[in-house]
């Protein structure tokens, strides 16, 4: 749960920072410059996210303990994969991505 946030992070903290009024939009153009950190960060993470809990599960598994946050674990888990997607689709296929949402939206 924790790796699958921290995934995440890269993209949705900026946003959620302005959305709180802590920050103002130069946060976010600031925080671009270091978008070839954070977004290999974020998929490493997402992916260590992933290996962890299938690894957890399979323990629980076998040793017919209960794994406690299931669900709560598959939400984030499921949440953070669609943030960085999205953010490496913008990235990697921007003109491809600025037309599906061109489409979309007219």
């Amino acid at each position: 749960m924790i790796g699958a946030g921290l995934a995440a992070s890269c993209c949705i903290l900026p946003m959620a920072f302005i959305a709180a009024g802590l920050a103002s939009a130069g946060l976010m153009m600031s925080m671009m410059r270091y978008e070839w950190l954070t977004l290999p960060l974020g998929v490493t993470g997402l992916v260590a996210a992933v290996v962890v809990y299938t690894r957890r599960r399979q323990q629980c598994a076998t040793n017919g303990c209960r794994f406690v946050g299931q669900r709560l674990n598959q939400l984030f888990l499921v949440l953070g994969t669609i943030v960085v997607v999205a953010s490496l689709l913008l990235r990697v296929f921007s003109s491809w991505t600025s037309e599906v949402l061109a489409a979309i939206t007219s």
